[in-house]
């Protein structure tokens, strides 16, 4: 089976290496974040670093009183950034939103087992939520996949009758300009989501898959059940997404991906291998 090797997109400086890393993403730009503490939290509210590395640009905001224990990051159109933790506690408030100086300005809940957050181009927040959200005892998770306003206003939910079928587990989600696709738990169908709340969707040939790629008629899909480095590539076709090749992904050296985390934004998808602070960088729109 041929190979893609990945591509060096952005790395913490290493000015802060030798901070605790709690999370990272890469926002709707490309932008790279990470949400650093100088150890690990000893209380449930911290203060914090993210460390934005753009380009050759590198720019730090300091957080006050983050709560969240398991952080979700993502950045906001307006400088700003979104933190919510994965878990939600009975009815607190578990999303806060923080201005371009670090300040936080609001808290709100949109529900239990977050899976994803990512924040669109127009700064609404797109949530999957993992099977302990969908089956749990938090109706706002309940719906599988939401979009919600940066102010914590539910404007839209997945019906429960869809062309995907019913959800049990958000594996991925990829979200690109005011669209989002997911691949869901049991039947793993490609469902896109506009702005508008119009849903379609396609079968897969991919069951578990953890990211997607997307640019036009062509869709990538990351992994899948034991083939974690596995990269199918297919075309949408009429209500199917038909594969027409697979590649194993390795690191920029050649060697083995491993365990890696992965993120798809339009027709890119960024990999975080396991114990690196290097995101790694492959783009459905440079494949032939």
């Amino acid at each position: 089976m041929d190979t893609i090797t990945l591509l060096p997109h952005a790395r913490l400086p290493r000015a802060h290496a030798h901070r605790e890393t709690l999370t990272s993403c890469v926002d709707a730009h490309g932008r790279a974040h990470w949400l650093l503490c100088d150890g690990r939290p000893r209380g449930p509210v911290h203060d914090a670093t993210v460390v934005t590395v753009d380009g050759g640009r590198t720019r730090i905001t300091e957080l006050n009183a983050v709560r969240a224990c398991h952080p979700k990051l993502d950045a906001l159109p307006d400088g700003g950034f979104v933190v919510a933790d994965a878990r939600r506690r009975g009815t607190a408030d578990h999303v806060q939103v923080f201005d371009a100086s670090g300040r936080a300005v609001r808290s709100f809940a949109v529900g239990d087992a977050v899976e994803h957050l990512l924040a669109d181009t127009e700064g609404t927040l797109w949530a999957g939520y993992f099977d302990e959200g969908v089956f749990g005892s938090d109706p706002l998770s309940a719906p599988g996949l939401r979009r919600w306003s940066a102010a914590g206003e539910p404007l839209w939910e997945l019906p429960l009758t869809n062309p995907g079928g019913v959800i049990a587990d958000c594996y991925a989600l990829n979200v690109a300009g005011r669209t989002a696709w997911a691949c869901y738990y049991t039947d793993f169908p490609l469902v896109r989501v506009r702005a508008d709340g119009t849903v379609r969707a396609w079968s897969s040939p991919v069951a578990g898959a953890h990211a997607l790629a997307v640019l036009g008629p062509a869709v990538a899909y990351a992994g899948g059940y034991g083939t974690h480095d596995r990269l199918t590539l297919c075309r949408l076709d009429g209500d199917a997404a038909t594969p027409y090749r697979e590649y194993v992904m390795t690191l920029p050296d050649g060697s083995a991906l491993g365990r890696h985390r992965a993120v798809g934004r339009g027709s890119r998808l960024f990999v975080l291998p396991q114990g690196s602070e290097e995101w790694l960088l492959w783009d459905l729109a440079h494949q032939a």
